[in-house]
């Protein structure tokens, strides 16, 4: 990330509990700077403010001096108070916190284009074409490490995939008139050996290239009919930071179109969830096996709070994914909550 737009996060606060659908929204905007620019308020200075937001009732306002900041977030309560207003509305304020949906990595399985390119020079050409990503060494399997935005990743792995098809569809116009009663398929593997590119003409399987913690959210946390569809079987294969979905039309169901249909909202709810969601990471490298435990056990305790976080826990950190202000406070409960523990054993 670059220098000014990690001043610009530390010097950001999220607003919760915004009167939604009393004002109208530059109303409402110009009432919030007001407030955080009042001494009374612990305020200062405001440099911007975004207002509406994609998640209902949330603002984001910076503030032109990062100890501000500081200043707002020791102040108790937050009442938002104005002539235009009916009644005051308490606030929720709490640390901005950047999106870390920013970076995954993603191998890729080249050697199914070893027949009709040299890899190094089809390496060279989407590093030209692709230069946000970051490309490790040609391994002599034909695996490749790609690093980069999660949207440029997909991008690239969505380009291969069409290529792949383009390629099979190509081989198969050669064997027609050969081999006519036998349908060809090519399948194109571009994260696993068990990771398999399907797609049929009449529109029956389909492939979703998700990020992983998103997928796990989506799985784990949005209502159950999401990834529940009895028209539609769903596989997945997770490699590392990429998970990929494979949709495929259930035979008794009647239209194939069901599963173009399913593909589209998983992707429209992926694509809504990277832009709001972001992750907080509690290390555990330093503690004992029974203070690790204790912090598992308290992050069990307290997410029946938060429904709308996920925790998802490794052997050496935990990650907590939700909306901005349920992950700050649910990190900051657990880590209260814990200490207070050590403290008194």
């Amino acid at each position: 990330m670059d220098t000014g737009r990690v001043a610009k996060s530390a010097r950001t606060v999220v607003i919760s509990g915004v009167p939604d659908g009393v004002l109208k929204d530059d109303v409402m905007s110009d009432i919030l700077v007001i407030h955080f620019q009042k001494s009374k308020n612990n305020g200062g200075d405001v440099e911007d403010i975004i207002y509406p937001t994609m998640e209902k009732g949330v603002a984001y306002v910076t503030f032109e001096d990062q100890e501000v900041v500081e200043s707002v977030l020791k102040k108790n309560e937050h009442r938002l108070e104005d002539r235009r207003l009916s009644r005051y509305y308490p606030l929720k304020v709490t640390p901005y916190c950047k999106n870390v949906f920013s970076s995954v990595t993603s191998v890729l399985n080249m050697s199914v284009f070893k027949d009709q390119y040299v890899l190094e020079d089809l390496i060279q050409e989407l590093k030209k074409k692709n230069t946000a990503l970051s490309f490790g060494p040609l391994q002599s399997n034909g695996h490749i490490s790609v690093q980069g935005s999660f949207p440029a990743i997909k991008m690239l792995r969505d380009c291969l995939l069409l290529k792949a098809k383009s390629l099979s569809e190509d081989k198969n116009e050669e064997r027609k008139s050969h081999q006519r009663q036998k349908k060809q398929q090519q399948q194109c593997r571009l994260t696993t050996d068990t990771n398999n590119f399907v797609h049929d003409t009449e529109g029956e399987k389909q492939v979703v290239v998700l990020d992983t913690d998103i997928y796990l959210y989506m799985k784990n946390v949005l209502p159950k009919k999401l990834l529940a569809n009895t028209d539609v079987v769903i596989s997945d294969i997770t490699d590392g930071d990429i998970t990929t979905l494979y949709l495929q039309k259930v035979r008794s169901r009647p239209h194939a179109a069901q599963v173009l249909a399913f593909k589209e909202e998983i992707e429209r709810q992926s694509l809504k969830l990277h832009n709001t969601l972001c992750k907080e990471r509690i290390y555990l490298e330093e503690y004992t096996r029974d203070e690790k435990q204790k912090y598992k056990l308290m992050c069990e305790t307290l997410k029946s709070h938060y429904p709308s976080v996920l925790v998802i826990p490794y052997a050496t950190h935990i990650d907590v994914i939700g909306n901005s202000s349920e992950v700050f406070e649910f990190t900051r409960e657990v880590n209260k909550e814990v200490q207070s523990l050590f403290q008194h054993r």
